[in-house]
């Protein structure tokens, strides 16, 4: 049961870096201008688990990312006002409450490393996170992490 759980995790960190990698190749692909990016970029009615990660720009609302995103930035928000500092892969993993098994593990690892490459974190070279100096990005009503 073990090793079905495992190739399943497996299986959906491929799928989804599979669909970013896809979605990068149709972006250079195409020439998109900045008022359309703009466009692209309002708040769709509610991400889905398995969606993409958009960019951050500046006022970027949490509520964009999927709520697995969403609870990782939200681990590592509350340790930046505390003055605590970043975090690795297995931290975060027991902050949310997971099992610490690889498959777990390394699932946190590649959201995390998603959402760094897109901006909305910091990866150090360690392969620690944190939000390093990105402002807490919040919607008019506040935090909504």
């Amino acid at each position: 049961m073990e090793a079905a759980e495992i190739e399943l995790d497996r299986r959906v960190i491929a799928r989804e870096e599979l669909v970013e990698a896809l979605t990068a190749s149709a972006v250079e692909t195409t020439a998109v201008t900045e008022a359309e990016a703009e466009q692209e970029t309002a708040p769709s009615p509610a991400p889905v688990p398995g969606s993409i990660v958009p960019p951050w720009r500046e006022g970027s609302p949490v509520t964009v990312l999927a709520p697995d995103y969403q609870r990782i930035l939200g681990v590592l928000d509350e340790r930046q006002p505390a003055g605590q500092g970043p975090l690795k892969a297995k931290e975060i993993t027991v902050e949310l409450g997971l099992e610490t098994t690889s498959a777990k593990v390394e699932g946190v690892r590649s959201k995390a490393r998603r959402l760094a490459e897109h901006g909305w974190l910091v990866q150090e070279t360690s392969g620690m996170f944190s939000v390093g100096q990105r402002p807490v990005a919040a919607s008019g009503a506040g935090s909504s992490a």
